[in-house]
């Protein structure tokens, strides 16, 4: 650990914020039995304790993206346990046990991408992992879903395709250089390849009537092309830039045409007239963050729990009825400033400046489609917001990313020698033999 004394003043200032956030649910909050009070404070006391203890083991150059994880994952637990009241139950017990799986996919994640050689030479089977995922989606998922429904816990193979496809950009950026001949242009194939991979992972998304989260796979694709213009030599022409966000726009004009009817409701509705049936999640919403003002009614004091998906889906709203439009905004600012990171500690090389764009495209789209959707001000998609909104699936995907993104800030560069080629026996060595 490089400067002790700044990891026990980010350790004090976690704790503080959390505890802060306890004391407000004991003087402000709905509870019948002030032992459910205590039984939160100890969950969120003591996954910070543990946390603070382990963490110095895995030696990093820096910590600041683990304490905002820390942070933001706390204050999800807290969150979710006050919105029918404060209580620790069993949805609640299971938001705690996918918070904990997020640490440590975290870890995972974090292990597995900080060393560019050896991930790049894994590109291949990065490529194969996304084929994969779309075919247990289409062979175990039902007809047209997205969902794996194992009884206790259901699981979404789909979000899993994100890191691999911010992954599937950053191995492959270092060939830009490579060009080759294919017909009468000059081609990287890597770029062909990538740009299959997107377009399939969105025309399945598409069949699967997840278009959601389209913008967000799109987002890691166009952060990815953005960082191939920069890239040094990269050599893409203005005509080819031009011709690239025409065919963007074609696509989505396209895609407005073949939307599904229930799309193209959600598109052109007007939530007030149909405040009962396609408008009704965002009415109640923005109800819910009208009657919620700048601080908020009080945790567990929220009406907004008895719409559908209150967790998940309009989390955003239900904050802001509960805790005041003014704290649902930090906590959004917490997310952010977790990806602002990577702007403050620069990554050390353009592979993990690549996955960072990846990780940063990926989570401020998802973040936008809720937050604004929940507003009103776009059309309602149903995302999660991430490590925020209920979900497991989402949850460790968003972990692992999170820690790609500690990965660019701590990263290892090893040397892999080429094996040495065995020597043959010489006709001494075999006649001794």
């Amino acid at each position: 650990m490089s400067n002790p004394v700044s990891y026990v003043a980010s350790c004090i200032f976690v704790l503080a914020a959390h505890c802060t956030m306890l004391l407000n649910i004991m003087m402000n909050g709905s509870y019948s039995n002030v032992n459910s009070v205590i039984v939160l404070a100890s969950i969120v006391i003591g996954m910070d304790a543990v946390y603070f203890i382990l963490m110095p083991f895995f030696k990093q150059q820096t910590y600041a993206v683990d304490f905002m994880l820390i942070l933001i994952l706390n204050m999800s637990i807290i969150f979710q346990s006050c919105f029918r009241g404060i209580v620790v139950d069993k949805e609640v017990i299971k938001h705690i046990i996918t918070c904990v799986a997020a640490i440590i996919s975290c870890r995972i994640g974090h292990m597995l991408v900080r060393d560019y050689k050896w991930i790049a030479e894994k590109k291949k089977y990065i490529w194969c992992g996304i084929g994969i995922l779309m075919v247990i989606i289409l062979c175990f998922t039902g007809s047209r879903s997205m969902w794996i429904n194992l009884g206790f816990i259901s699981i979404q193979p789909s979000e899993f395709i994100k890191p691999l496809l911010v992954l599937a950009c950053a191995t492959t950026i270092a060939e830009q250089q490579q060009r080759h001949k294919l017909l009468c242009f000059n081609v990287v194939y890597e770029n062909l390849i990538l740009f299959g991979i997107v377009a399939a992972v969105c025309l399945f998304q598409w069949w699967c009537r997840d278009l959601g989260s389209i913008p967000t796979f799109a987002a890691i694709y166009v952060s990815g092309f953005l960082l191939r213009i920069c890239y040094p030599k990269g050599k893409f022409s203005n005509n080819k830039l031009i011709a690239a966000a025409v065919g963007v726009g074609i696509l989505g004009i396209i895609a407005v045409i073949v939307a599904p009817p229930y799309v193209r409701d959600r598109l052109f509705v007007d939530i007030w007239n149909d405040k009962n049936g396609n408008g009704y999640q965002q009415c109640q919403a923005l109800i819910a963050i009208a009657d919620g003002g700048w601080f908020g009614k009080g945790p567990g004091h929220g009406f907004l729990h008895n719409v559908f998906a209150y967790e998940s889906d309009i989390v955003f709203a239900s904050i802001s009825e509960e805790w005041g439009l003014l704290f649902s905004v930090m906590s959004a600012l917490v997310l952010l400033m977790m990806l602002a990171i990577p702007l403050v500690n620069p990554p050390r090389c353009y592979y993990h400046a690549t996955m960072c764009a990846g990780i940063c495209a990926a989570f401020t789209v998802q973040m936008a489609l809720n937050i604004f959707g929940s507003c009103n001000m776009i059309p309602f998609t149903g995302v999660t917001l991430p490590f925020i909104s209920m979900g497991g699936s989402s949850m460790v995907t968003s972990g692992i990313m999170v820690g790609m993104l500690g990965a660019a800030q701590s990263p290892v560069f090893i040397e892999h020698k080429p094996k040495a080629p065995k020597k043959k026996a010489g006709a001494k060595e075999v006649a001794a033999k």
